[in-house]
């Protein structure tokens, strides 16, 4: 809404000048009818300052650091610069935030713009930020309002334009996975024994164009005949986790980002649970409940720093979106064989144990995470092999008990 050009103080000394013009025509006082010109001409000249000063004229808006997670801080500094003939006396300033933010994106304007003779001047202005909702937001306009040396008249601006700003799910710390065997009683691959400790040449008979130096003669003087070196490639261990979003698994309000609590811890470990597998020395697939890729970890030549902001980019904005697909899990995992198989799901229904048991086996390690399991659905999820636990807000702590269940933990 934009404000009135005169304050309180320059409407009063405005209404004034009214009453003492229209005195001195009553009584014929010259000595009032020279007070009311005198504040006609105090308010004129006070507006008329405002603006004859173009300063400030251009705002530069810069946050450190440009992406920021829920639950962190950002700093948002703003460069206002400007031309003028006159000082600048000051004001105030507010800078609009988006709901994914909360700050205190206001102050005062200092009188430090005071370039003289159309001088050029700049000011810098900080606050700090904290993302609270996830999404793709906003930043801006900065609103200016400058005042005159006497308070009598304000003239409000509007500086910059906006700037997008992004807040993603927040990575929450999580232990690794143990080095034993998983309950389908499948050894858990992990990063440090590839390459270590085993031989990966295979003899095979020897052709055309290999070189000399590649022949095995072990095999060769076994089997009569050239045989050469060839490596065997071994395969990277993989890890799937599925995030289902079928909406009639959660609230109505998880559609749009940061709408649903419990979506957003779905989310958090998620993101979470992708990158400690990734950390783990696992290639990990991010797919949706009916298959749709959302994200890839550990690729060979990819950098880390990359990988985890493509990670956070693709689950910014990410909601609920079709229909239930839990009862068709077993098709989307057809033909899977992983090492750690992690589900994070709303409601869970005890009658969802069935297609649950057949999906188990693909992983060698199952976790299951449900926000919303219902009666004893959690406990059909075990009986089917799966180390399943309620998903609250703890997302730390619901991942402690589904990688150790026999031990207690939880924040005191």
């Amino acid at each position: 809404m934009r404000r009135h050009p005169l304050t309180v103080r320059g409407a009063g000394a405005l209404a004034l000048g009214a009453a003492l013009f229209v005195a001195a025509h009553a009584v014929g006082s010259t000595e009032a009818l020279a007070y009311a010109m005198l504040l006609f001409a105090l308010v004129a000249a006070c507006a008329l300052s405002l603006y004859l000063r173009r300063s400030p004229e251009r705002m530069i808006r810069t946050l450190r650091p440009e992406t920021v997670a829920v639950g962190e801080e950002s700093t948002v500094a703003l460069r206002i610069s400007g031309r003028s003939p006159l000082p600048t006396p000051g004001g105030t300033w507010a800078d609009e935030l988006p709901g994914g933010f909360a700050g205190d994106a206001t102050g005062a304007l200092p009188a430090s713009l005071l370039p003289s003779r159309g001088a050029s001047g700049a000011l810098e202005l900080t606050y700090a930020v904290t993302g609270v909702r996830r999404g793709a937001w906003t930043l801006g306009p900065l609103t200016v309002v400058e005042h005159d040396p006497f308070g009598i008249a304000r003239r409000t601006r509007r500086l910059g334009g906006i700037t997008p700003v992004t807040v993603t799910p927040r990575i929450v710390p999580l232990s690794p996975l143990p080095r034993l065997a998983g309950d389908s009683g499948v050894a858990l691959a992990s990063a440090e024994r590839r390459g270590q400790g085993s031989d990966n040449l295979i003899p095979r008979p020897y052709a055309p164009g290999d070189s000399m130096r590649r022949i095995h003669w072990r095999a060769s003087a076994r089997l009569g005949e050239f045989m050469v070196r060839e490596e065997e490639q071994e395969a990277s261990p993989q890890a799937v986790v599925v995030l289902d979003r079928g909406t009639s698994r959660w609230s109505p309000s998880a559609a749009s980002p940061g709408g649903d609590s419990a979506f957003e811890a779905a989310v958090s470990l998620c993101v979470s649970a992708a990158w400690r597998l990734a950390a783990d020395g696992y290639i990990v697939r991010v797919i949706d409940g009916d298959g749709a890729p959302l994200a890839s970890l550990g690729q060979r030549g990819a950098a880390q720093g990359d990988e985890r902001a493509e990670l956070l980019r693709a689950f910014t904005t990410v909601g609920t979106r079709s229909a239930d697909t839990l009862p068709r899990l077993d098709e989307v995992l057809a033909g899977v064989t992983t090492g750690p198989l992690v589900l994070i799901a709303g409601r869970l229904e005890p009658s969802d144990a069935a297609v649950l048991a057949r999906t188990a086996h693909r992983g060698a390690l199952p976790l299951l995470f449900a926000s919303a399991p219902q009666r004893d659905a959690l406990d059909e999820a075990r009986r089917a092999g799966w180390r399943s636990v309620a998903l609250e807000a703890d997302v730390e702590d619901a991942w402690l008990r589904a990688v150790n269940p026999g031990a207690r933990y939880g924040r005191r």
